[in-house]
């Protein structure tokens, strides 16, 4: 395991030198970030961008604002965003979790159960709790994202791309990086940006910056 923890923090620091700090996620307000992280299931950022933006022209980007809009509307304003139904249901839905519990959003940070209730609200899965609890709330959990498990798999730190090792992959970063927000965050972003650049799913292996750490053709 500490191989493993070391190989990580060696990755984490080849890819900040080679891409620079990533500045992720992209949000003028906590809210704004947890609107984007339940948007954002299944569809690019390019077109919940889009979304954000019409409920910024509206005024909507408040709590109150968007559990006592209309749910026609509401559908219009994100449509870009895809599932535009279920995703509002799941917006307003987390919206009251938030009330009925916490009031404001602020509160949800000192509440050391916080991540089990949030995986208990209907829609939220663990990726999406922890984008929430990593990026809108600056607690110490890693995102697991397809990039993730695609990356790690070529390098050798885990053996199937499956979503069962989902925690067990979030711990092991958590632990390699000491649990260290800002690096977590950047971490994640990196290989977001690194997923999209060389490791896709067709890698360009031969001008990766990270494939003399790569054993996928080992």
């Amino acid at each position: 395991m500490q191989e493993k923890n070391d190989r990580i923090k060696e990755i984490y620091y080849e890819l900040l030198d080679f891409y620079g700090p990533q500045g992720w996620w992209p949000g003028e307000t906590r809210l704004e970030v947890i609107v984007g992280a339940i948007l954002t299931q299944n569809v690019s950022w390019k077109n919940v961008e889009k979304s954000i933006i019409n409920l910024k022209k509206e005024g909507l980007l408040n709590i109150n604002s968007l559990l006592n809009i209309e749910d026609e509307k509401l559908y219009t304003l994100i449509k870009s965003s895809g599932y535009f139904r279920q995703k509002a249901k799941r917006l307003k839905d987390f919206l009251r979790f938030i009330n009925d519990n916490y009031g404001r959003i602020e509160e949800m940070i000192n509440d050391r159960n916080i991540r089990e209730k949030i995986l208990n609200v209907k829609g939220i899965g663990k990726e999406t709790a922890d984008s929430i609890l990593l990026y809108a709330l600056d607690l110490p959990f890693f995102v697991v994202d397809t990039y993730t498990l695609r990356i790690f798999k070529r390098m050798g730190l885990i053996e199937d791309i499956n979503l069962k090792s989902y925690e067990e992959i979030r711990i092991m970063v958590e632990n390699s990086l000491d649990r260290n927000v800002k690096d977590l965050k950047e971490f994640h972003a990196l290989l977001v940006e690194h997923g999209k650049k060389y490791c896709k799913k067709e890698p360009l292996c031969d001008k990766c910056p990270i494939n003399k750490k790569c054993r996928k053709n080992i």
